[in-house]
Protein backbone atom coordinates (compact mmCIF):
# COMPACT_ATOMS: atom_id res chain seq x y z
CA UNK A 1 0.00 0.00 0.00
CA UNK A 2 1.49 3.21 -0.59
CA UNK A 3 -0.01 6.46 0.76
CA UNK A 4 0.88 10.19 0.58
CA UNK A 5 -1.13 12.86 2.34
CA UNK A 6 -0.80 16.65 3.14
CA UNK A 7 -3.73 19.17 3.51
CA UNK A 8 -4.49 19.17 0.23
CA UNK A 9 -3.18 16.11 -1.62
CA UNK A 10 -3.90 12.43 -0.61
CA UNK A 11 -4.31 9.04 -2.21
CA UNK A 12 -3.93 5.59 -1.84
CA UNK A 13 -4.62 2.02 -3.02
CA UNK A 14 -7.89 2.35 -1.66
CA UNK A 15 -8.56 6.03 -2.40
CA UNK A 16 -12.66 6.34 -3.27
CA UNK A 17 -11.60 9.51 -5.32
CA UNK A 18 -14.86 10.16 -7.15
CA UNK A 19 -12.67 11.14 -10.08
CA UNK A 20 -10.94 7.72 -10.30
CA UNK A 21 -11.99 5.48 -13.47
CA UNK A 22 -14.08 8.14 -15.21
CA UNK A 23 -13.09 5.97 -18.37
CA UNK A 24 -15.91 4.02 -19.26
CA UNK A 25 -13.90 1.36 -20.69
CA UNK A 26 -9.87 0.49 -21.34
CA UNK A 27 -10.28 0.79 -24.86
CA UNK A 28 -11.39 4.52 -24.25
CA UNK A 29 -8.71 4.93 -22.44
CA UNK A 30 -5.75 3.08 -24.35
CA UNK A 31 -7.65 4.78 -28.04
CA UNK A 32 -7.16 8.61 -26.42
CA UNK A 33 -3.67 7.83 -25.39
CA UNK A 34 -3.03 6.90 -29.04
CA UNK A 35 -4.94 9.54 -30.66
CA UNK A 36 -2.87 12.02 -28.24
CA UNK A 37 0.54 10.47 -29.16
CA UNK A 38 -0.19 9.54 -32.74
CA UNK A 39 -0.59 12.48 -34.62
CA UNK A 40 0.57 15.25 -37.80
CA UNK A 41 3.96 14.38 -36.40
CA UNK A 42 3.89 10.45 -37.45
CA UNK A 43 2.30 11.67 -40.65
CA UNK A 44 4.49 14.49 -41.55
CA UNK A 45 7.23 15.22 -39.52
CA UNK A 46 8.86 11.38 -38.72
CA UNK A 47 8.81 10.84 -42.88
CA UNK A 48 10.44 14.10 -43.22
CA UNK A 49 13.44 13.69 -41.27
CA UNK A 50 14.31 10.25 -41.79
CA UNK A 51 14.17 11.74 -45.81
CA UNK A 52 16.71 14.58 -44.42
CA UNK A 53 18.69 12.34 -42.60
CA UNK A 54 19.42 9.69 -44.70
CA UNK A 55 16.69 7.34 -45.07
CA UNK A 56 16.32 4.31 -43.19
CA UNK A 57 19.60 5.02 -41.44
CA UNK A 58 17.05 7.33 -39.32
CA UNK A 59 15.55 4.07 -37.67
CA UNK A 60 18.34 2.99 -35.58
CA UNK A 61 19.06 6.16 -33.56
CA UNK A 62 15.16 6.57 -33.33
CA UNK A 63 14.60 3.48 -31.59
CA UNK A 64 17.57 3.36 -29.53
CA UNK A 65 16.11 7.17 -28.63
CA UNK A 66 12.80 5.02 -27.90
CA UNK A 67 14.03 2.72 -25.63
CA UNK A 68 16.72 5.01 -23.57
CA UNK A 69 14.52 8.39 -23.35
CA UNK A 70 10.54 8.32 -25.09
CA UNK A 71 9.48 4.93 -23.22
CA UNK A 72 10.43 5.75 -19.22
CA UNK A 73 9.54 9.40 -19.43
CA UNK A 74 5.94 8.19 -21.21
CA UNK A 75 5.76 5.97 -18.01
CA UNK A 76 6.47 8.15 -15.63
CA UNK A 77 4.17 10.33 -16.51
CA UNK A 78 1.52 8.08 -16.79
CA UNK A 79 2.36 6.92 -13.24
CA UNK A 80 2.43 10.48 -12.10
CA UNK A 81 -1.16 11.09 -13.06
CA UNK A 82 -2.42 8.12 -12.36
CA UNK A 83 -1.01 7.97 -8.88
CA UNK A 84 -2.02 11.95 -7.88
CA UNK A 85 -5.74 12.24 -9.67
CA UNK A 86 -4.91 15.42 -10.70
CA UNK A 87 -3.70 17.57 -14.01
CA UNK A 88 -0.34 18.67 -14.76
CA UNK A 89 -0.44 21.70 -12.24
CA UNK A 90 -1.88 20.48 -9.60
CA UNK A 91 -0.01 16.70 -9.78
CA UNK A 92 3.16 19.08 -8.43
CA UNK A 93 1.62 19.65 -4.60
CA UNK A 94 3.78 16.04 -4.64
CA UNK A 95 6.93 18.58 -5.03
CA UNK A 96 6.29 22.18 -4.32
CA UNK A 97 9.60 23.22 -5.87
CA UNK A 98 8.60 22.08 -9.31
CA UNK A 99 5.10 23.34 -9.68
CA UNK A 100 6.83 25.30 -12.27
CA UNK A 101 7.21 22.52 -14.37
CA UNK A 102 3.26 21.47 -14.75
CA UNK A 103 2.73 25.42 -15.47
CA UNK A 104 5.41 25.51 -18.19
CA UNK A 105 3.87 21.67 -19.88
CA UNK A 106 0.68 23.86 -19.91
CA UNK A 107 2.44 27.24 -21.93
CA UNK A 108 3.64 24.42 -24.53
CA UNK A 109 0.50 22.64 -25.11
CA UNK A 110 -1.02 26.20 -25.91
CA UNK A 111 1.89 27.02 -27.99
CA UNK A 112 1.53 23.62 -29.62
CA UNK A 113 -2.29 24.05 -30.18
CA UNK A 114 -2.03 27.16 -31.62
CA UNK A 115 0.01 25.92 -34.72
CA UNK A 116 -1.12 22.67 -34.60
CA UNK A 117 -4.74 24.00 -35.78
CA UNK A 118 -3.34 26.06 -38.64
CA UNK A 119 -2.09 22.27 -40.10
CA UNK A 120 -5.29 21.01 -39.42
CA UNK A 121 -6.99 24.06 -40.71
CA UNK A 122 -4.76 23.60 -44.03
CA UNK A 123 -6.68 19.76 -43.99
CA UNK A 124 -9.66 20.71 -43.74
CA UNK A 125 -9.23 23.23 -46.97
CA UNK A 126 -7.87 20.08 -49.13
CA UNK A 127 -10.60 17.82 -47.94
CA UNK A 128 -13.86 20.82 -48.83
CA UNK A 129 -11.16 21.20 -52.22
CA UNK A 130 -10.91 18.09 -53.10
CA UNK A 131 -14.73 17.77 -53.48
CA UNK A 132 -14.32 18.19 -57.41
CA UNK A 133 -14.82 15.65 -60.08
CA UNK A 134 -11.17 16.34 -60.98
CA UNK A 135 -8.56 16.91 -58.04
CA UNK A 136 -7.99 20.59 -58.98
CA UNK A 137 -3.89 19.97 -58.23
CA UNK A 138 -3.91 16.58 -60.65
CA UNK A 139 -2.91 18.79 -64.19
CA UNK A 140 -1.24 22.44 -64.61
CA UNK A 141 -3.74 25.20 -64.27
CA UNK A 142 -4.38 28.97 -64.73
CA UNK A 143 -2.82 29.34 -61.42
CA UNK A 144 0.71 27.53 -62.67
CA UNK A 145 3.20 28.85 -64.27
CA UNK A 146 5.82 27.39 -67.26
CA UNK A 147 7.54 25.33 -64.81
CA UNK A 148 4.67 23.33 -63.93
CA UNK A 149 4.89 19.50 -65.75
CA UNK A 150 4.51 16.03 -64.93
CA UNK A 151 7.25 15.77 -67.18
CA UNK A 152 10.70 16.70 -67.18
CA UNK A 153 10.82 19.47 -69.45
CA UNK A 154 12.98 20.30 -72.36
CA UNK A 155 15.11 23.61 -72.17
CA UNK A 156 17.52 23.21 -74.85
CA UNK A 157 18.38 20.68 -77.83
CA UNK A 158 21.10 20.84 -81.05
CA UNK A 159 19.52 21.84 -84.15
CA UNK A 160 20.86 21.48 -87.81
CA UNK A 161 21.55 25.16 -89.68
CA UNK A 162 23.02 24.97 -92.77
CA UNK A 163 25.00 21.85 -91.80
CA UNK A 164 26.18 22.93 -88.32
CA UNK A 165 25.03 21.24 -85.67
CA UNK A 166 24.47 24.03 -82.57
CA UNK A 167 22.46 24.10 -79.24
CA UNK A 168 19.52 26.73 -78.95
CA UNK A 169 16.81 27.33 -76.20
CA UNK A 170 13.57 25.73 -76.96
CA UNK A 171 11.77 29.13 -76.92
CA UNK A 172 14.31 30.20 -80.08
CA UNK A 173 13.56 26.42 -81.44
CA UNK A 174 9.70 27.27 -81.66
CA UNK A 175 9.53 30.68 -82.78
CA UNK A 176 11.57 29.60 -86.00
CA UNK A 177 9.84 26.16 -86.77
CA UNK A 178 13.31 23.96 -85.94
CA UNK A 179 13.36 20.07 -84.95
CA UNK A 180 15.24 19.08 -82.70
CA UNK A 181 17.76 16.46 -83.03
CA UNK A 182 16.82 13.33 -81.36
CA UNK A 183 18.50 12.91 -78.37
CA UNK A 184 20.06 16.29 -78.36
CA UNK A 185 17.95 17.30 -75.57
CA UNK A 186 18.53 18.90 -72.23
CA UNK A 187 15.99 18.65 -69.59
CA UNK A 188 15.44 20.14 -66.38
CA UNK A 189 12.99 18.65 -63.36
CA UNK A 190 9.69 20.06 -63.42
CA UNK A 191 7.46 21.47 -60.34
CA UNK A 192 4.36 18.98 -59.91
CA UNK A 193 0.91 20.76 -60.19
CA UNK A 194 0.71 19.74 -56.34
CA UNK A 195 3.58 21.08 -55.29
CA UNK A 196 2.38 24.63 -57.07
CA UNK A 197 -1.13 24.65 -55.76
CA UNK A 198 0.30 24.33 -52.78
CA UNK A 199 2.64 27.29 -52.76
CA UNK A 200 0.75 29.25 -55.25
CA UNK A 201 -3.48 28.48 -54.21
CA UNK A 202 -3.64 27.05 -51.07
CA UNK A 203 -0.87 28.93 -49.07
CA UNK A 204 -0.84 31.92 -51.56
CA UNK A 205 2.74 32.08 -50.21
CA UNK A 206 4.45 35.47 -50.49
CA UNK A 207 8.22 35.93 -51.56
CA UNK A 208 9.19 36.79 -47.93
CA UNK A 209 9.15 36.98 -43.91
CA UNK A 210 9.01 41.06 -44.92
CA UNK A 211 5.84 40.53 -47.26
CA UNK A 212 3.18 39.11 -44.93
CA UNK A 213 0.35 39.40 -47.89
CA UNK A 214 -3.15 39.70 -47.17
CA UNK A 215 -5.47 37.16 -45.10
CA UNK A 216 -6.90 34.63 -47.24
CA UNK A 217 -10.24 34.15 -46.31
CA UNK A 218 -10.57 30.56 -47.09
CA UNK A 219 -7.95 29.38 -44.91
CA UNK A 220 -8.63 31.71 -42.33
CA UNK A 221 -12.30 30.02 -42.26
CA UNK A 222 -10.99 27.04 -42.31
CA UNK A 223 -8.87 27.53 -39.05
CA UNK A 224 -11.91 28.81 -37.40
CA UNK A 225 -13.47 25.21 -38.06
CA UNK A 226 -10.82 23.74 -36.83
CA UNK A 227 -11.08 25.28 -33.18
CA UNK A 228 -14.96 24.93 -33.32
CA UNK A 229 -14.25 20.70 -33.69
CA UNK A 230 -11.56 21.23 -30.69
CA UNK A 231 -14.05 22.45 -28.83
CA UNK A 232 -17.06 20.25 -29.60
CA UNK A 233 -14.84 17.10 -29.01
CA UNK A 234 -14.06 18.36 -25.64
CA UNK A 235 -17.20 19.93 -24.44
CA UNK A 236 -17.66 17.65 -22.11
CA UNK A 237 -14.59 16.33 -20.46
CA UNK A 238 -13.20 12.75 -20.97
CA UNK A 239 -16.99 11.72 -21.61
CA UNK A 240 -17.05 13.32 -25.45
CA UNK A 241 -13.21 12.51 -26.02
CA UNK A 242 -13.31 9.21 -25.09
CA UNK A 243 -16.36 8.68 -27.90
CA UNK A 244 -14.31 10.78 -30.31
CA UNK A 245 -11.13 9.04 -30.74
CA UNK A 246 -13.04 6.11 -31.81
CA UNK A 247 -12.61 8.04 -35.20
CA UNK A 248 -9.83 9.85 -34.62
CA UNK A 249 -7.53 7.38 -33.84
CA UNK A 250 -8.65 4.53 -36.17
CA UNK A 251 -9.57 6.33 -39.29
CA UNK A 252 -6.41 7.69 -39.91
CA UNK A 253 -4.97 4.02 -40.49
CA UNK A 254 -7.56 3.32 -43.02
CA UNK A 255 -6.29 6.27 -45.01
CA UNK A 256 -2.62 5.39 -44.54
CA UNK A 257 -3.14 1.98 -45.91
CA UNK A 258 -5.24 2.90 -48.64
CA UNK A 259 -2.43 5.23 -49.25
CA UNK A 260 0.38 2.82 -49.14
CA UNK A 261 -1.57 0.19 -51.35
CA UNK A 262 -2.13 2.76 -54.21
CA UNK A 263 1.68 4.22 -53.62
CA UNK A 264 3.18 0.73 -53.64
CA UNK A 265 1.60 0.01 -57.56
CA UNK A 266 2.82 3.52 -58.75
CA UNK A 267 5.55 3.02 -61.25
CA UNK A 268 8.87 4.20 -59.39
CA UNK A 269 7.58 3.34 -56.06
CA UNK A 270 10.85 0.95 -55.62
CA UNK A 271 12.90 3.67 -55.79
CA UNK A 272 11.36 5.82 -53.17
CA UNK A 273 11.04 2.79 -50.40
CA UNK A 274 14.81 2.02 -51.41
CA UNK A 275 15.91 5.10 -50.10
CA UNK A 276 13.59 4.84 -46.87
CA UNK A 277 14.80 1.48 -46.01
CA UNK A 278 16.97 -0.40 -48.30
CA UNK A 279 20.22 -0.18 -50.34
CA UNK A 280 19.41 4.02 -51.08
CA UNK A 281 19.92 4.68 -46.96
CA UNK A 282 23.11 6.61 -46.30
CA UNK A 283 24.72 5.07 -42.88
CA UNK A 284 27.20 7.90 -42.73
CA UNK A 285 25.10 10.14 -41.40
CA UNK A 286 25.00 7.82 -38.42
CA UNK A 287 28.29 9.80 -37.44
CA UNK A 288 26.48 13.35 -36.98
CA UNK A 289 25.54 14.66 -33.72
CA UNK A 290 22.99 16.08 -35.67
CA UNK A 291 21.33 13.28 -36.86
CA UNK A 292 20.41 11.74 -32.71
CA UNK A 293 19.74 15.08 -31.91
CA UNK A 294 17.12 15.05 -33.92
CA UNK A 295 16.03 11.45 -33.32
CA UNK A 296 15.54 12.29 -29.88
CA UNK A 297 13.26 15.15 -30.44
CA UNK A 298 11.21 13.17 -32.86
CA UNK A 299 10.70 10.61 -30.33
CA UNK A 300 9.75 13.61 -27.44
CA UNK A 301 7.65 15.52 -30.59
CA UNK A 302 5.27 12.55 -31.34
CA UNK A 303 4.74 10.20 -27.81
CA UNK A 304 4.17 14.14 -26.82
CA UNK A 305 6.71 13.76 -23.46
CA UNK A 306 6.27 16.80 -21.03
CA UNK A 307 3.28 18.45 -22.61
CA UNK A 308 1.08 18.02 -19.91
CA UNK A 309 -1.85 15.89 -21.80
CA UNK A 310 -0.17 12.55 -20.59
CA UNK A 311 -0.69 13.08 -17.00
CA UNK A 312 -4.36 14.84 -17.25
CA UNK A 313 -5.68 11.31 -19.38
CA UNK A 314 -3.80 9.08 -16.50
CA UNK A 315 -5.39 10.98 -14.13
CA UNK A 316 -8.70 9.86 -14.87
CA UNK A 317 -7.48 5.74 -14.24
CA UNK A 318 -8.21 3.43 -11.92
CA UNK A 319 -5.53 3.68 -9.00
CA UNK A 320 -4.58 -0.38 -10.01
CA UNK A 321 -4.58 -0.08 -13.86
CA UNK A 322 -1.52 -1.40 -15.08
CA UNK A 323 0.00 1.69 -16.49
CA UNK A 324 3.35 0.13 -17.26
CA UNK A 325 1.91 -2.03 -19.98
CA UNK A 326 -0.09 0.50 -21.56
CA UNK A 327 2.91 2.89 -21.68
CA UNK A 328 4.62 0.11 -23.63
CA UNK A 329 1.52 -0.72 -25.77
CA UNK A 330 1.02 3.08 -26.84
CA UNK A 331 4.68 3.92 -27.42
CA UNK A 332 5.04 1.26 -29.88
CA UNK A 333 1.88 1.47 -31.52
CA UNK A 334 3.11 5.01 -31.68
CA UNK A 335 6.80 4.51 -33.31
CA UNK A 336 4.95 1.56 -35.71
CA UNK A 337 2.71 4.32 -37.00
CA UNK A 338 5.52 6.63 -37.76
CA UNK A 339 7.85 3.76 -39.75
CA UNK A 340 4.19 2.28 -41.37
CA UNK A 341 3.23 6.76 -42.55
CA UNK A 342 7.20 6.03 -43.95
CA UNK A 343 6.31 3.33 -46.10
CA UNK A 344 3.00 4.98 -47.20
CA UNK A 345 4.87 8.78 -47.90
CA UNK A 346 8.11 7.25 -49.65
CA UNK A 347 6.52 5.08 -52.19
CA UNK A 348 4.40 8.11 -53.19
CA UNK A 349 8.01 10.20 -53.66
CA UNK A 350 9.69 7.09 -55.44
CA UNK A 351 7.01 7.63 -57.71
CA UNK A 352 7.43 11.85 -58.10
CA UNK A 353 11.05 11.27 -58.30
CA UNK A 354 10.54 9.12 -61.48
CA UNK A 355 7.85 10.90 -62.93
CA UNK A 356 10.33 14.14 -62.78
CA UNK A 357 13.29 13.36 -63.32
CA UNK A 358 15.22 14.07 -59.83
CA UNK A 359 16.27 11.90 -57.29
CA UNK A 360 14.33 11.12 -54.08
CA UNK A 361 16.53 13.25 -52.11
CA UNK A 362 15.30 16.26 -54.43
CA UNK A 363 11.84 15.59 -54.63
CA UNK A 364 10.96 17.89 -51.91
CA UNK A 365 13.02 20.79 -50.00
CA UNK A 366 11.42 21.42 -46.65
CA UNK A 367 9.09 19.85 -43.66
CA UNK A 368 5.47 19.79 -43.78
CA UNK A 369 5.32 20.62 -47.46
CA UNK A 370 6.32 17.28 -47.92
CA UNK A 371 3.05 16.07 -46.46
CA UNK A 372 1.16 18.72 -48.16
CA UNK A 373 2.23 18.08 -51.72
CA UNK A 374 3.73 14.31 -51.37
CA UNK A 375 -0.20 13.13 -49.81
CA UNK A 376 -2.32 15.23 -52.48
CA UNK A 377 -0.16 13.63 -55.34
CA UNK A 378 -1.64 10.29 -54.44
CA UNK A 379 -4.82 10.97 -53.87
CA UNK A 380 -4.21 12.72 -57.50
CA UNK A 381 -3.61 9.13 -58.58
CA UNK A 382 -6.44 7.17 -57.04
CA UNK A 383 -9.39 6.17 -59.04
CA UNK A 384 -12.42 7.74 -58.63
Amino acid sequence: KVTASSENFHVGENDENQDRGNWSKKSDYLLSMVGYAVGLGNVWRFPYLTYNNGGGAFLIPYAIMLALAGLPLFFLECSLGQFASLGPVSVWRILPLFQGVGITMVLISIFVTIYYNVIIGYSLYYMFASFQSELPWKNCSSWSDSNCSRTPIVTHCNVSIHGTEMQVNMSWVHANNFTCINGSEVYQPGQLPSEQYWNKVALQRSNGMDETGEIVWYLALCLLLAWIIVGAALFKGIKSSGKVVYFTALFPYVVLLILLIRGATLEGASKGISYYIGAQSNFTKLSEAEVWKDAATQIFYSLSVAWGGLVALSSYNKFNNNCFSDAIVVCLTNCLTSVFAGFAIFSILGHMAHISGQEVSQVVKSGFDLAFIAYPEALAQLPG
